[in-house]
């Protein structure tokens, strides 16, 4: 049996910003083939996680490893797709037609004017078609709706292929038909092609048939195993102001 080494492990995790404890002491493993979401209030420090796991701040203390390498010599960020906050409201006057947006998920690996291998076109265009974008790829990203604008970002971060697909509040401006859609299709990548996802979300009530862990973050860490458990404990509630309005489960089957 070969060991994989968990997409994302932490340990002792701690990240202050002027002067203020943002997050302390955490520690976490994510596994390959794990769907997690991670919830917590505003201000809670769930982004800041997330930036720390992909370099994009300093930890103030503690370790960070991405496929079982220390974060400092990782190189393989095309293993990693991103979306990050307001990912559907990006800049309206962006002059990108969504080809061009799709394309730039290969060029973090290949340097912007390397030309694209025939394999990075196949991936561009595999990924449109799972997000259905194919027949608006010629569209400027202006023109769409915010659901549109959703699944084009998501075709961008599916275009290098990751292993892991990290979606940060992917749902903000987004109508509700799309989202459903949005869930079943996060649901069909994790389950058939076994992809990772950790997912932050403010709302857990609509995926928590489909995710397999559950992160609670507001400055320490709170993980269980078994979301369904976790909705119905009230101290979660208490303990780190979570609506629990929020957290009831509405999925109809």
């Amino acid at each position: 049996m070969k060991f994989t080494p968990p997409v994302f492990e932490v340990k002792n995790l701690f990240y202050q910003a002027n002067g203020q404890k943002i997050l302390q002491n955490i520690a976490l493993s994510v596994l390959p083939g794990d769907y997690c979401a991670i919830i917590g209030p505003n201000g809670g420090g769930k982004t800041t996680l997330i930036r720390l796991l992909l370099g994009l701040e300093t930890p103030t203390q503690g370790e960070i490893k991405l496929f079982g390498q220390d974060l400092g010599r990782f190189k393989r960020w095309d293993k990693i797709g991103y979306v990050p906050q307001r990912a559907a409201q990006l800049d309206q006057n962006f002059p990108a037609t969504v080809l061009e947006v799709v394309k730039m998920g290969c060029i973090s690996k290949q340097g912007l004017f390397k030309r694209m291998r025939p394999e990075d076109k196949v991936a561009v265009h595999e990924a449109m078609v799972k997000m259905d974008v194919l027949d608006i790829q010629d569209k400027l990203i202006g023109e769409l709706s915010g659901g549109q604008r959703q699944r084009v970002m998501i075709a961008r971060a599916l275009a290098s292929k990751p292993e892991v697909l990290i979606l940060d509040e992917p749902n903000t401006g987004v109508d509700v038909v799309s989202q459903q859609r949005f869930y079943k299709l996060l649901r069909e990548l994790n389950r058939q092609e076994n992809m990772t996802i950790i997912f932050i979300t403010h709302d857990i009530g609509v995926i928590v048939d489909d995710i397999g862990r559950l992160f609670t973050i507001n400055q320490t860490l709170l993980t269980c195993n078994n979301p369904k458990e976790a909705i119905s404990c009230e101290d979660m509630s208490k303990l780190y102001g979570i609506d629990a309005h929020l957290i009831h489960n509405h999925h109809h089957h």
